[in-house]
């Protein structure tokens, strides 16, 4: 087994980052020694001599002018030791590292900005050059390959096509990022196959106009550097097996993110009705698991965002992944969108999450994995860019809470508008950083009194109203979950019911709901008081 010993020479006593990358050497099989803060050079000499490392990693954070004189006497102490052939790597600032690469001492000094895979690729022995091979180009070999690193996903599309070429370019090749999302604007996702429906006036609303598969290709082409990200992209909001189809062609489509029940009369993305749009879509998914590639199925999320009470949230992240597997996918992507409703409090939101993961992980088997991606919500971002990423580091801090195997960046300035690449870049450096501070070593915030309770609260609430939907058809339909009829027929009764509902002549529309101590509830119309979903269905006359 190769040895490394890390030290901070001189007088530097900050070994944060050196301990960072011993654990990282650890982890690709070295075994390291740490000789801490303030090593002086006689002393650091004297441990080579006897321990004998492969490589030596020395850091340094102060001035760099310092840092050269110290080089300069390590220099001599080497040649003196006959230990000139010593390997000797550095990490420190950006001024020091350049300090560092001027002394011809270090056969690679790191500044702190290189991405992860950048390190491992010197460790493993590509001497920290990095090519396409160095990469895992399906999802779950990429999260293998980082684990329990998240793999950092963020969505991207400029309102011009040539604008968002260029920004993808300089996003691939920052490095910061493992999954692009492609973001085609709304005349592509509703009319991308009825191109004589699209409103002119509405190009790059939402995201980059793709008007033909041949602008996919180039997005993914352009996308070809750097640490050469997973691509993938929305579902379209109509003609899902088509869009499907072409996304797998054109862009290698990491995974594919369809909803249950939405893109129908219930948002007006499209016309089809509800139980058209489950069957669809139920189809897509079967689609895709055919060819073994992971879906995720973007549904729970849609009814916090119409303030949907959160049994029924957790209710729905059940009913999506339930179908997921009754669609025969193998691989599994649960979204978490956190900060959904505004106003949910951080305890409440680990709660439900936790809810929600418990009870789809009971679907788990020797057929079906599930993979934890979390997001901030994007109706929380102030339009201030300071606040926002405050806001940004916060909501990361609190969704780690569930041990993401995908983290998905939502821009601090998403906001106010539409993102840049400088901007993405920025967000995804503020996340990474989150994650050098906490990701090891952080309090188990799972581990409280009060989530405990909400969450057991909330799995019970959700049997509740899932034997409900089964009972409603438990002589007419063999699987009432899977049924597009009856999952149709629970939303028409008010059974799936949000606020938001309200004048859609599709819809129940009758629910109130309140936000009570952080967290969502049912009201009840008369006395004002919290419903649970026993009391709630027994109003319901259906």
């Amino acid at each position: 087994m190769k040895k490394i010993i890390g030290a901070a020479i001189g007088s530097c006593v900050h070994v944060g980052g050196l301990h960072h990358f011993l654990k990282l050497a650890e982890s690709e099989g070295y075994s390291t020694v740490s000789l801490g803060p303030a090593v002086a050079v006689k002393r650091l000499i004297k441990v080579i001599k006897e321990e004998k490392p492969d490589i030596a990693a020395l850091s340094y954070r102060l001035t760099p002018e310092t840092a050269s004189e110290l080089f300069n006497e390590l220099k001599n102490e080497l040649i003196r030791s006959g230990l000139e052939n010593q390997r000797l790597i550095f990490g420190g600032t950006p001024p020091v590292a350049e300090a560092a690469n001027d002394s011809g001492l270090f056969e690679r000094s790191f500044n702190g900005t290189e991405p992860v895979e950048f390190i491992k690729a010197y460790l493993r022995g590509g001497g920290g050059i990095l090519s396409e091979e160095s990469f895992e180009h399906n999802l779950v070999g990429r999260i293998n390959q980082k684990y329990p690193y998240p793999l950092i996903r963020h969505h991207f599309g400029r309102p011009m096509l040539e604008e968002t070429l260029e920004g993808v370019v300089m996003i691939a090749q920052s490095g910061v990022l493992d999954v692009l999302s492609i973001g085609p604007d709304q005349n592509a996702q509703e009319h991308f196959f009825h191109p004589e429906e699209m409103d002119p006036g509405q190009d790059g609303a939402g995201g980059v106009p793709v008007r033909k598969a041949e602008d996919l290709e180039a997005i993914y082409q352009s996308s070809r550097c750097g640490n050469y990200p997973l691509v993938r992209c929305y579902a379209g909001t109509r003609d899902l097996m088509k869009w499907a189809e072409m996304s797998v062609r054109t862009i290698n489509n990491a995974w594919g993110a369809i909803p249950l029940c939405w893109y129908s009369v219930i948002d007006g993305r499209s016309g089809r009705s509800i139980r058209e749009a489950i069957k669809e879509h139920q189809e897509v998914m079967h689609w895709y698991a055919q060819r073994g590639i992971p879906v995720e199925v973007n549904e729970s999320h849609q009814w916090s965002l119409r303030d949907a009470h959160d049994s029924l949230a957790v209710t729905m992240a059940f009913l999506a992944a339930y179908n997921a597997k009754k669609a025969g996918v193998r691989h599994y992507v649960s979204q978490y969108m956190f900060n959904n409703p505004p106003g949910t409090s951080a305890e409440m939101d680990i709660a439900k999450m936790l809810a929600k993961n418990e009870l789809i992980e009971e679907l788990s088997d020797d057929t079906f994995s599930v993979f934890r991606e979390v997001r901030a919500g994007l109706a929380h971002f102030s339009s201030d860019p300071s606040f926002a990423q405050g806001q940004l580091a916060a909501s990361a801090v609190v969704s780690l809470a569930l041990r993401p195997h995908i983290l998905h960046v939502v821009g601090f300035s998403e906001g106010d508008h539409a993102i840049f690449p400088d901007e993405l870049v920025q967000s995804c450096s503020i996340v990474h950083g989150v994650l050098h501070n906490t990701l090891h070593g952080m309090p188990d915030l799972t581990d409280n009194k009060i989530v405990k309770s909400r969450k057991d609260e909330l799995k019970s609430e959700a049997r509740v109203l899932l034997e409900a939907i089964k009972n409603r058809a438990s002589t007419t339909s063999k699987d009432p979950l899977s049924d597009p009829e009856v999952i149709s027929g629970a939303i028409k009764s008010g059974l799936l019911d949000t606020p938001h509902f309200q004048g859609n002549p599709h819809l129940y529309g009758k629910v109130i709901t309140r936000l009570i101590n952080g967290a969502w509830y049912a009201i009840d119309p008369e006395t004002g008081n919290r419903l649970n979903e026993e009391e709630r269905i027994s109003l319901l006359r259906y």
